[in-house]
């Protein structure tokens, strides 16, 4: 085969960087996107921020003399004047490049809306949190205000050292006492006292090696609980705590030969019980979720607006875009202008498109927010984005991980997109409503005899909606709701 040269024409798509910087950044969750801010601030010194949370404390020169400058702008240092003004036809006059250098205040910010304090807000230093105290740090302090020996406060150190994070020992003594060196002439009895003594110290339970001994521990430490009450109680726990989590009433009535009023007095005794002692001591931190956008009822119905708590504010340093102006810059700085501007541009695009894509989202979906969920509408991602005039793609990325504030709770965005079910009169009900249906019929059933999901697949037929017993099962399962045997009560 003969080799030879070609020239052939071809039209391909290629996504500039400024393209896929704003594509990535539309995906981006909130806590993402502070990440990949704050990495642009320390690679681009073009980058500043305005909305720096230590903007309000005492900032020292580097004479250590006190900084009174106004948070944002830049330190003027003595001897220095005022920038000359640009030369003409400098890139630089274009009213967006001058915007986005910070020439004015109001145009070079970005989510300047919202930034002013009240003089009664409080202010906004970061404050620092206190140091919660461990399952450890509070049992050792009960066991140094005892009268015990040296030797038996190491015993019981020893035990608390062995507990979960629940309060359970659930390594057995004897693989303990095995460890233990031969030359301290330690006997497995000294083990079982220093676990009394733990099981008797606060919070109560702790030091169980099962959930019957945990609940136990608390059942005979309660106060005020008849001394009949208690011991069927007690009885239940040990005995036959899987009948009781399963809910066979008319075994355990069976067993223990009592009506359903003693049962019912002993399955409230052992409601009050903790199942896991040591667990308000786990010192986790709570995770919370802070709203893209937030909707409130308008005049003409309701209207979303963006959270200015989570658009950051930048700009481009003015030191440096006066450098660039009169030509003492270097070519990395036109590329870091370069770079800056992209960002704050794909930012804004970012915001606004997640505020025209929720607004789309709040009039598809204005009855959930007027009547809650059970007026939820289907609703799939090319509607959207037919109304918008963009990808489903990209509808997808700004819904993933975006929050909105309603007044009934906040929802990831997605929540307002679902499949749909048929009905008898030939429309569709969203999935969402129907979820929202079973919870209610769940809610009001009778505890003694609650409903299945047969059950409520026909009350839900009666209402228009064909769906099936599985169909039911599996929204219930999603919705963490019990099966009937788990719900059913005296």
């Amino acid at each position: 085969m003969k080799q030879s040269l070609q020239l052939r024409t071809s039209q391909h798509l290629a996504l500039t960087p400024q393209l896929q910087q704003s594509i990535r950044l539309l995906q981006l969750s909130t806590l993402e996107l502070h990440q990949e801010i704050e990495q642009a601030l320390s690679d681009n010194p073009m980058l500043e921020r305005l909305d720096d949370p230590l903007d309000h404390s005492v900032r020292l020169l580097a004479d250590g003399a006190i900084n009174t400058a106004t948070p944002g702008e830049a330190p003027t240092e003595p001897g220095s004047q005022e920038a000359a003004p640009a030369a003409e036809g400098d890139n630089f006059d274009s009213p967006e490049v001058a915007s986005v250098a910070g020439e004015g205040e109001g145009d070079g910010d970005w989510g300047d809306v919202g930034s002013a304090k009240a003089p009664d807000d409080e202010d906004s230093r970061p404050q620092l949190e206190a140091s919660a105290t461990t399952l450890r740090e509070h049992l050792t302090e009960q066991v140094r205000v005892t009268c015990l020996s040296a030797r038996d406060c190491a015993l019981v150190e020893l035990i608390i050292d062995a507990l979960d994070d629940n309060g359970y020992l659930e390594e057995p003594l004897e693989d303990i006492h095995s460890r233990m060196p031969p030359e301290l002439d330690i006997e497995i009895d000294e083990l079982h006292t220093a676990l009394a003594l733990v099981q008797s110290l606060d919070p109560t339970g702790v030091g169980a090696r099962n959930a019957s001994e945990c609940l136990a521990l608390q059942i005979r430490r309660m106060p005020g609980v008849p001394l009949v009450t208690r011991r069927m109680a007690l009885a239940i726990v040990e005995k036959h705590l899987a009948w009781f989590a399963q809910r066979e009433f008319n075994k355990l009535k069976k067993a223990l030969d009592c009506d359903d009023e003693d049962l019912r007095e002993a399955q409230a005794v052992i409601r009050q019980c903790n199942p896991h002692p040591g667990a308000a001591y786990g010192g986790g931190v709570s995770d919370f979720v802070v709203p893209d956008v937030i909707v409130r009822r308008g005049r003409g119905g309701w209207v979303v607006t963006l959270n200015n708590d989570v658009m950051p504010r930048l700009r481009v340093n003015s030191m440096y875009a006066n450098l660039l102006r009169q030509g003492k810059g270097e070519g990395q700085l036109n590329t870091q202008l370069q770079e800056a501007k992209w960002l704050i541009k794909n930012m804004r695009q970012r915001f606004d498109t997640i505020l025209r894509v929720s607004q789309a989202i709040v009039d598809r979906q204005r009855n959930f927010f007027s009547h809650g969920a059970v007026a939820m509408r289907p609703l799939v991602l090319r509607e959207i984005a037919d109304t918008l005039g963009l990808h489903e793609s990209t509808i997808s990325r700004v819904t993933t991980q975006k929050y909105m504030m309603t007044p009934h709770g906040m929802f990831e965005l997605k929540y307002f997109f679902g499949s749909h079910v048929a009905t008898d009169a030939g429309g569709e009900a969203s999935s969402t409503a129907i979820r929202a249906l079973i919870v209610q019929l769940t809610s009001a059933e009778d505890p003694r005899s609650p409903l299945s999901d047969s059950k409520i697949a026909d009350m839900l037929g009666e209402q228009g909606m064909v769906i099936a017993r599985r169909t039911v099962a599996k929204y219930r399962e999603a919705l963490k709701i019990p099966p009937v045997a788990l719900r059913k009560s005296l």
